[in-house]
């Protein structure tokens, strides 16, 4: 049987990487506004993502020697991953690239990012946010290309919904 204790134990274990799928999830759907929030958001994400990769591979770590390595590794690696988003926000790339291409391209960077963080910093839960991020992408794309299909169906099937209603609504004698 499952305590309460054991439930908070878990949930305080896997909430830092179910915080980070949930800020990637917000940054896909900022991105489609313009505006400098997009920008400030996506530059937030990667220390924070640095700060939880550090906190969770610090554990791992016995020295104060390892635990220097694991903090340098993890800041360089992101402050790459912060100035290859920054390059995605610049005017000459933005101007050929769509809202979507760029919010895929941000997740694309952000997935390898966090796999190769997970990596250096020996958590493989880590490396598993990654992985998902990175199985989102097909999926992103899709419902972003999808869009207008999806919306039309699903007016469809209320319409139809709506037209079945009436016609029992007609035919028991209550209109």
């Amino acid at each position: 049987m499952v305590t309460t204790n054991d439930t908070r134990h878990w949930l305080l274990k896997d909430l830092p990487y179910a915080a980070m799928l949930a800020l990637a999830v917000g940054g896909l759907v900022l991105t489609s506004f313009r505006g400098p929030t997009t920008y400030y958001y996506w530059m937030a994400l990667a220390p924070i993502y640095g700060l939880i990769c550090v906190v969770a591979g610090w554990r791992h770590l016995d020295t104060g020697a390892g635990h220097m390595q694991l903090a340098v590794t993890q800041a360089l690696h992101w402050l790459a991953f912060v100035g290859a988003m920054w390059l995605m926000f610049l005017p000459q790339v933005r101007g050929i690239d769509s809202d979507n291409a760029t919010s895929l391209t941000l997740l694309i960077l952000l997935a390898l990012g966090t796999f190769v963080a997970g990596v250096h910093a020996r958590v493989w839960r880590i490396c598993a946010v990654g992985v998902f991020l990175a199985a989102a992408v097909p999926a992103v794309a899709w419902v972003q290309e999808s869009a207008m299909l999806l919306l039309v169906g699903a007016l469809l099937v209320i319409m139809i919904g709506l037209f079945f209603w009436w016609m029992w609504r007609r035919e028991s004698g209550r209109l």
